[in-house]
């Protein structure tokens, strides 16, 4: 605990994404053994202050402020952006699927409907963040493969190709532990809970579900803030 407290002092003036000294050098450093350095490094991961990287070493971590809220639009891209991070997804399947029962109730659809199953891996400032499935409803977009692999994001889709204003109407936040597929996208360690949030959009104008998605977040990436706001009004309105 003395050195991960000596140690998150100096990381405090250090820039996000900065490389930390390895486990052998802050063992030397401190005259310690190798587990009492490793130990430090995991008391300055719990602090969320660093970030192992697979394959590249540990960072100064930088979290987001990822704001959920009725007055923004749900689009995961512009919430980064105004969080004054850089956004950027990669699909990792996307494919043509009967919707579930889950689903298909909180999208108001009939259970079996024709539907889109969108997979898709996040990355903030380049550094592995989150992973989502998103369920979009044949009747409202049926080329999403095309979309997606032209534009990012799938709110500025559904609004330039399906001509509907996506607002969030429901919205739920859980701290849950990721299943195995979740853990491999997210490279996370096995039994460590994550944030999860299941959301549903609507269209303003009709009112109709358009969207229906789980995120899976890393802890170390964002804190999750939930705004009790009102809905969401556009700026021209």
């Amino acid at each position: 605990m003395e050195m991960a407290d000596v140690l998150a002092a100096e990381l405090a003036g250090l820039p996000a994404g900065t490389r930390i000294a390895g486990e052998h050098e802050i063992a030397a450093r401190f005259e310690v053994g190798r587990a009492a350095a490793r130990a430090a490094v995991q008391e300055l991961e719990q602090r969320l202050l660093v970030r192992r990287v697979r394959g590249s070493g540990t960072f100064v971590n930088k979290r987001i402020d990822y704001v959920i809220s009725q007055r923004r639009a749900p689009s995961w891209h512009q919430t980064v952006r105004e969080a004054g991070a850089e956004p950027r997804s990669v699909v990792r399947d996307v494919q043509r699927a009967p919707l579930p029962a889950e689903e298909a109730e909180r999208l108001e659809r009939p259970v079996g409907s024709a539907a889109s199953l969108l997979v898709r891996q996040y990355y903030v400032d380049d550094l592995l963040h989150g992973w989502s499935n998103e369920w979009i409803p044949a009747d409202v977009l049926a080329d999403v493969d095309i979309a997606v692999h032209a534009v990012e994001s799938v709110d500025a889709i559904l609004r330039q190709m399906s001509r509907v204003q996506p607002v969030r109407s429901w919205c739920r936040v859980s701290y849950a532990l990721p299943g195995p597929e979740v853990v491999a996208g997210l490279e996370v360690e096995s039994g460590r809970p994550v944030w999860l949030v299941e959301s549903v959009s609507r269209d303003a104008g009709s009112g109709r579900p358009v969207l229906c998605s789980r995120s899976w977040s890393r802890p170390d990436s964002a804190r999750i803030v939930v705004e009790m706001d009102g809905p969401y009004q556009p700026e021209d309105e």
